[in-house]
């Protein structure tokens, strides 16, 4: 197995005192938590830092695992020959634990002098679940099924509104039940959104786009555009362009800090009438408008 420096982990001499290693703990533990660093190796990070304070908070465990002596982090080594008699007497062996599972071994050994089953965390699941826009902005409420040891159950979540892609809510307790007294694990819910027809999510804003004509972009207009509730009127500027972004504030998927965007686009015509055309050739004659004009003075120079 592999030795794992607990004390490096938490970044405290061996010689520190509990307290020392709480605070250590709780400051790195909020810093690495999933649900506040984007880090990729947040999640691992904490579950890192979880064992090494389950061991070294724990006397008994702590203790045990001082006799260790102190390898180099991630060198493979063997336990003490004691501890093959004092923790596994039914001849369990070692080879296939981890060295998380060896500390919790102190649980279930039969070591001499008073002894006493160690607390041992729950297990933590992962899932996850698909809901629409439009539950993300209003907040709701989905069943998990979930199978573990003890077999299959349904639980009730509640997701607050201004879910956003990939955002992963914790859900302390919910997990595996712990042992001997332990903490039940968390269950980490893993939000997705499911494709929309109009509107494209990012984080927790959203894009659509909108077509407008070309009388519409040069002169402005008031155009009705939908949103996740109801549609709305939009103001669009006279000369709006092409690839312009109209904002509608509030309207993305968190109602208080996310908007929603128009991108727009510029339509024409696929036929026109006779009158239409005339009108486009009138307008052809009198406008000054070159919209190439400066890609050709560029090609100049």
């Amino acid at each position: 197995m592999k030795y794992k420096d607990y004390y490096e982990i938490l970044g405290v001499p061996r010689s520190a005192s509990q307290d020392d290693i709480k605070k250590a703990y709780r400051k790195l533990a909020r810093t690495h938590h999933p649900d506040m660093s984007k880090a990729p190796d947040a999640e691992a990070r904490f579950k890192e830092l979880g064992e090494a304070y389950a061991t070294l908070k724990d006397e008994a465990k702590r203790a045990a695992y001082d006799e260790l002596g102190h390898p180099a982090t991630g060198a493979e080594f063997r336990p003490p020959p004691q501890w093959q008699q004092d923790f596994a007497p039914g001849g369990m062996s070692f080879e296939d634990l981890d060295l998380a599972d060896l500390l919790a071994a102190l649980g279930r050994g039969q070591r001499a002098g008073p002894q006493r089953s160690m607390p041992i965390r729950g297990q933590d699941f992962e899932t996850s679940v698909t809901i629409t826009l439009e539950d993300a902005r209003r907040g709701t409420t989905v069943n998990l099924t979930l199978a573990d040891g003890t077999g299959e159950r349904t639980l009730q979540v509640t997701i607050p509104p201004g879910a956003s892609q990939n955002q992963k809510l914790r859900l302390r307790g919910k997990g595996g039940k712990g042992h001997n007294g332990g903490p039940d694990g968390d269950i980490y819910l893993h939000i997705k959104l499911a494709p929309h027809a109009v509107f494209r999510p990012d984080h927790h804003d959203l894009y659509f786009d909108l077509v407008l004509s070309p009388w519409e972009a040069a002169l402005g207009a008031e155009v009705e555009v939908p949103t996740l509730e109801s549609p709305v009127l939009l103001t669009v500027p006279p000369g709006t362009r092409s690839g312009r972004k109209l904002r509608l504030r509030g309207r993305g998927l968190a109602p208080d800090h996310s908007d929603l965007y128009a991108i727009v686009q510029i339509d024409v015509p696929a036929t026109l009438s006779t009158r239409e055309r005339e009108l486009f050739q009138e307008l052809a004659k009198v406008s000054n408008f070159k919209p190439r004009e400066k890609t050709h003075d560029t090609n100049k120079h």
